[in-house]
C-alpha cells in the first residue's frame, strides 16, 4: 500500500489506511539516546504531553518483553489521560513494538492497538519511524495523528535538554 498524505493531518503524517497512521521525525542525537529518551521514565517525564504546558505525572516504564509500561499526561486544563500497554518486541536502539490502550474515565480499558517505533541512524541524527495501527476508525486515527505529533514535536524540544 502506497502512504498518503490526507489534507488537513497535521505535517510529517501519513494515513496509511483508515485505522493506522505514520509518523515520520529526525533528532539530533544519535540511535541510543532517542531510544533511551522514548523509554526512560525520567526523561518522558519530559516530553510526554499533547500541550507545550502539559506535564506528565506517571511514567513507568518495565522495558522487556511481557513487559508494561503506564504514561499519563496532563494538560494545563488539569485533563488527564493515561495509555497502557504490553512491550512484545524491545530491540535496542532499533525498534520497539507495544500495544496500546487508553484508561476509560468510567474504569476499564478502551480498544486496543499497536504502536512501532524505528529508530533509524542517519549520520548524526536519529530518524523515528512511529506507526500506530488497529486503531478503531478514522476518527479516532486522525485524533492520534494530532496527538503524536504534537507529542513528538514536544519530544524534540525537551527530550534533550540539559539541566540548568
Amino acid at each position: 500500500m502506497t502512504d498518503t498524505i490526507q489534507t488537513g493531518s497535521p505535517s510529517g503524517v501519513a494515513m496509511t489506511s483508515e485505522t493506522s497512521l505514520r509518523i515520520e521525525r529526525a533528532y539530533d542525537a544519535s540511535p541510543e539516546e532517542v531510544f533511551d529518551a522514548w523509554t526512560n521514565p525520567e526523561v518522558l517525564k519530559r516530553w510526554w504531553a499533547v500541550h507545550p504546558e502539559g506535564t506528565t505525572p506517571i511514567a513507568e516504564v518495565d522495558l522487556r518483553i511481557g513487559g508494561s509500561y503506564r504514561l499519563s499526561m496532563e494538560g494545563p486544563d488539569g485533563e488527564r489521560h493515561t495509555v497502557q500497554g504490553q512491550y512484545s518486541e524491545v530491540d535496542r536502539p532499533h525498534r520497539l513494538v507495544y500495544s496500546w490502550q487508553w484508561e476509560l474515565d468510567a474504569g476499564g480499558l478502551g480498544p486496543a492497538s499497536t504502536v512501532s517505533v524505528e529508530f533509524r541512524p542517519d549520520g548524526e541524527r536519529t530518524n523515528v519511524v512511529l506507526e500506530h495501527s488497529g486503531l478503531p476508525d478514522a476518527a479516532s486515527r486522525d485524533r492520534h495523528a494530532q496527538g503524536w505529533a504534537a507529542c513528538m514535536d514536544i519530544f524534540g524540544e525537551r527530550a534533550f535538554a540539559r539541566a540548568a
